[in-house]
């Protein structure tokens, strides 16, 4: 006699005992960060800004002050942090809004010059966390982009 197991309970079964099977690869993508990686040069023993970060929503509202996490320091410099108000560029998806900003900076060690990394976790103010992984180029050719500590 053959055994007689209901559809539906058949069904929530292979979707509960699948769901745990999952590689990470395949999990939700509502659950993923988004992952960024790019490139920065600057002059050694310079300060450079990575990151500014601001309180602005997609709308353009104001929303809660960013948060920056520093995941991976950079081996051969330092980074400072700065929080400061500042119009954003007229380029910015919202142009010339005031804006409360977290800011990165990067200064190599005195005399070194080579390659450095950073990686930072970003929460933004629509809560979205982000994964920034910048390479640094301290010295050689090219110099600075922007060597800058100006917000």
């Amino acid at each position: 006699m053959p055994c007689r197991i209901r559809p539906t309970l058949a069904v929530a079964a292979v979707l509960l005992a699948g769901a745990a099977l999952l590689p990470d690869a395949l999990a939700p993508a509502a659950l993923a960060q988004a992952a960024k990686t790019r490139e920065q040069a600057v002059a050694p023993g310079k300060q450079v800004r990575l990151l500014a970060v601001p309180n602005l929503k997609k709308d353009c509202s104001l929303g809660p002050q960013p948060e920056l996490k520093v995941t991976s320091p950079p081996k051969n410099g330092a980074l400072i942090q700065r929080t400061t108000k500042m119009k954003t560029p007229s380029g910015y998806r919202c142009p010339n809004a005031e804006a409360i900003v977290q800011a990165l900076f990067y200064e190599g060690k005195a005399g070194y010059t080579g390659a450095d990394e950073v990686t930072v976790e970003v929460k933004g103010a629509d809560g979205i966390v982000s994964t920034q992984t910048i390479k640094i180029t301290v010295g050689g050719a090219g110099g600075a982009k922007k060597d800058t500590t100006d917000l």
